[in-house]
Parts: C-alpha cells; sequence; structure tokens
C-alpha cells in the first residue's frame, strides 16, 4: 500500500516519508516513535511553513486527482474515514496542524480549523485497517497492492 501511496503523492509534488528506514521515492525523516500526531508534527517541523498535505500509508486506492482535490480546497480540508478517523490532511500552511489523530479525529480536526471542509472521495475515505477491508478494496487497489495481493 505503501509504495501505491508513494507512487502518487511524488506525481502531484515533493514527498516526505516518516517511517523508521529509508524508503525509494521519497525523502526520509526518521520517526521519532510516540504514534502517528509526533510522526507528523516531526515531518512538519522539517517541511517548515507552507502548505502541505499530509496523506496516510493504508489508502491504496488513492489517485493524483484525488491529492490534487485536497490541495486544491480554498481552506483546511479533511479527507475522513468512514468510522471517523482522518485519512488525510491538506493543509494551506504546515503551522495550523495539531495532533488530534485517533477515534473521532475527524470532528476534531474540524472544530480546530477555524474553517475547513471534509474532502469526501473512495480514494481517500477507503482506508485499510483490516485484510477484509483490503478484499473490499482489492479490484480499486493500486498496482503494487494488487501484485502483494496476488501472491498472498
Amino acid at each position: 500500500m505503501l509504495a501505491d501511496v508513494l507512487a502518487v503523492a511524488t506525481v502531484v509534488g515533493r514527498t516526505w516519508l516518516v517511517s523508521p528506514d529509508p524508503v525509494a521515492g521519497a525523502t526520509w525523516i526518521p520517526d521519532p516513535g510516540g504514534g502517528q500526531g509526533a510522526a507528523v508534527e516531526a515531518a512538519l517541523r522539517e517541511i517548515g511553513a507552507g502548505p502541505v498535505l499530509v496523506v496516510n500509508s493504508d489508502l491504496p486506492c488513492v489517485t493524483a486527482d484525488d491529492l490534487q482535490a485536497l490541495a486544491s480546497a480554498a481552506s483546511p480540508a479533511i479527507a475522513p474515514a468512514e468510522d471517523g478517523t482522518t485519512n488525510a490532511l491538506g493543509l494551506p500552511d504546515a503551522l495550523l496542524f495539531a495532533p488530534l489523530y485517533g477515534v473521532g479525529s475527524a470532528e476534531r480536526f474540524r472544530a480546530h480549523f477555524e474553517r475547513s471542509v471534509f474532502v469526501d472521495r473512495p480514494g481517500l475515505r477507503d482506508d485499510v485497517d483490516t485484510l477484509a477491508d483490503l478484499e473490499c478494496l482489492a479490484e480499486r487497489c493500486g498496482p503494487n497492492t494488487r501484485a502483494a495481493l496476488v501472491s498472498v
């Protein structure tokens, strides 16, 4: 899934990745530990002020058009998952970020930003939390995820 998200993200713009180890195709930022909020904060400190997209790695169906929709929103954009968590953010300035992830985070992000919009697109909404989720999305997944599914 990560390879598919990275392939799409690099088409849209410069791409950074927070992970324990470097991954080809993105500028690496070492994972500081402490969960998703801490990882995003570490990345945004490195990247600095300005517009940024924050995209989770469990979106195997995301497209460049999805990311462009997130980036072109007039105010902070939130891509909620069906379970109310947050799959991606489009921020006009990285300094707007607050680590609000977890259950109900999409609404917490909405409350945090003075004005915001929800971007509801299947490629941004359909995340993978279980094998069953992945199996339901298999036909729409990017090529790397489909190849991995075939080998399972």
